[in-house]
């Protein structure tokens, strides 16, 4: 029987993000990535992602900003993505249940996909650019 809680508080965000990040630092194909952009910025960044995930599931709105920027040059692929996604639904999955759990892998898988988009349009369009010179 299974006895999962859905997501209700900030501690269970807490929970999530600070679980989905440590797997995230330590998997071999996104972990030097997130690494390497990060550094010791860790608990900064941790900050954030609590607010951010609060704001969209909890109806809180403790995030202001944007977050594709700081995510625009990164050298991400689809593998990356699909990796990304696929340790954040093991973590909601291991963690929780719900109809909230269940829209945080669904606002994750749109906003990985929306990412890896405007990542290509933008590479795109600086090629594009660059064949124009």
């Amino acid at each position: 029987m299974n006895h999962l809680t859905d997501i209700k508080t900030l501690d269970d965000i807490k929970l999530l993000v600070n679980t989905f990040y440590a797997k995230v630092q330590k998997d071999e194909l996104i972990g030097p990535i997130f690494n390497d952009k990060i550094r010791d910025r860790w608990p900064e960044h941790l900050e954030k992602m609590y607010g951010f995930w609060q704001t969209i599931l909890l109806e809180v709105h403790s995030y202001s900003g944007s977050p594709f920027p700081p995510h625009k040059h990164l050298p991400v692929e689809k593998e990356h993505f699909n990796e990304w996604m696929a340790i954040f639904t093991e973590t909601v999955d291991t963690l929780f249940q719900g109809p909230i759990a269940d829209e945080a892998k669904f606002r994750a898988k749109n906003m990985a996909d929306m990412f890896h988009y405007k990542i290509n349009y933008f590479r795109e369009a600086a090629q594009n650019n660059n064949l124009k010179k």
